[in-house]
């Protein structure tokens, strides 16, 4: 076993997850080569949603047929009904939060005797200079879509100090700009805010982007932090996920699209120049016409510069998932398109 590849699904925290394992693999001698040329293949999942789990079935029966046969190793965000049905088809299962332990899993696997370290090292890339750096998992808002909570459990804050020595490492290796990772970015206990005062204070030419906060708890003392530092990227992802109020209660977003709104005319009031991006679902169980009408007018206000569509999916396990999956397949793919040429379009 002298080799590996590592198959990244999902969000960026999945990016971040697997700059670790490679870092962990190298240190023992392993090195990364392309796909077809891997003894050892590393599947970082995302079943979130349903075109990810295909894209990995699909994979799967090009792995099994290939000669040699590989060993494979899955981890990630998936959800236990998706363990169930991947489980035969794998050579090993870990619980992404069970990274530590990884090396003893992968040493029985490989049947090596040798001691394996595991290393947190810092995710830094030096083709991009970027560095993803995780500061929170997990999430404590049960919203009837997500598996993330199902995935990820509930949120755990990292220690300050080991975020803090990650980016000053990350900053002394020439990093012009760091990514703070979390599923609700802004729930960073003790004080995100904090943290990213002391980031701020780090000798070196980057600048801080943060991915993802959520709209129900977005400080104001946060928006103006943003608005006067010039180290903090004036970028700002903010999920909506729908317009349509009736809608967003159905999903368990604790918002109507008012206060969505209001909230959007106050940071741009404070930072005109900001570049607003956001995640929007089509699609939802129960969404008619009208509904979606709502979303794209709340798209026209709001003038995102970027959207992320998706089509819904139900996940098993999701609240969701016990609806009606009732707006065909050829709507949901015709109010992607309206909202993609809307937002996604514009020259």
């Amino acid at each position: 076993m002298k080799n590996y590849y590592i198959f990244t699904l999902g969000c960026q925290m999945n990016e971040s997850d697997s700059e670790r394992i490679a870092s962990l693999l190298n240190s023992i001698g392993l090195k990364p080569v392309p796909e077809k040329e891997a003894d050892l293949i590393i599947i970082n999942a995302c079943s979130v949603r349903q075109t990810a789990v295909d894209r990995i079935y699909g994979k799967l029966k090009l792995w099994q047929a290939a000669k040699p046969k590989k060993i494979i190793v899955l981890t990630g965000c998936v959800l236990p009904a998706d363990v169930k049905k991947l489980a035969p088809k794998v050579d090993l299962i870990f619980n992404i939060n069970d990274l530590p332990k990884f090396p003893k899993m992968l040493s029985e696997i490989l049947s090596q005797n040798c001691p394996i370290k595991y290393l947190p090292a810092t995710p830094h890339s030096p083709q991009t200079k970027t560095a993803l750096i995780p500061i929170m998992t997990g999430c404590n808002h049960f919203c009837t879509y997500c598996a993330v909570p199902y995935v990820r459990g509930r949120e755990s804050s990292r220690p300050e100090k080991e975020i803090l020595k990650e980016a000053m490492k990350a900053a002394k290796k020439g990093a012009t700009e760091i990514i703070l990772l979390g599923q609700n970015v802004n729930r960073y206990q003790p004080s995100f805010v904090d943290l990213v005062k002391k980031l701020i204070k780090i000798p070196g030419d980057f600048k801080i982007k943060f991915i993802s906060p959520n709209p129900w708890d977005l400080p104001t003392e946060l928006i103006d932090l943003i608005a006067k530092e010039p180290k903090i990227e004036k970028e700002l992802h903010l999920p909506v996920q729908s317009g349509n109020d009736q809608i967003l209660k159905k999903m368990n977003r604790p918002y109507t699209a008012n206060q969505y709104l209001k909230l959007v005319k106050k940071t741009k009031t404070k930072i005109p120049k900001i570049w607003l991006s956001t995640d929007i679902i089509v699609g939802f169980p129960g969404e008619t016409k009208k509904a979606f009408q709502n979303t794209v007018k709340l798209a026209e206000k709001a003038k995102f510069n970027k959207a992320y569509i998706s089509q819904y999916s139900p996940r098993p396990g999701t609240k969701a998932a016990q609806l009606k999956d009732n707006v065909p397949r050829k709507e949901k793919k015709r109010r992607w398109k309206i909202l993609d040429k809307m937002i996604n379009a514009k020259k």
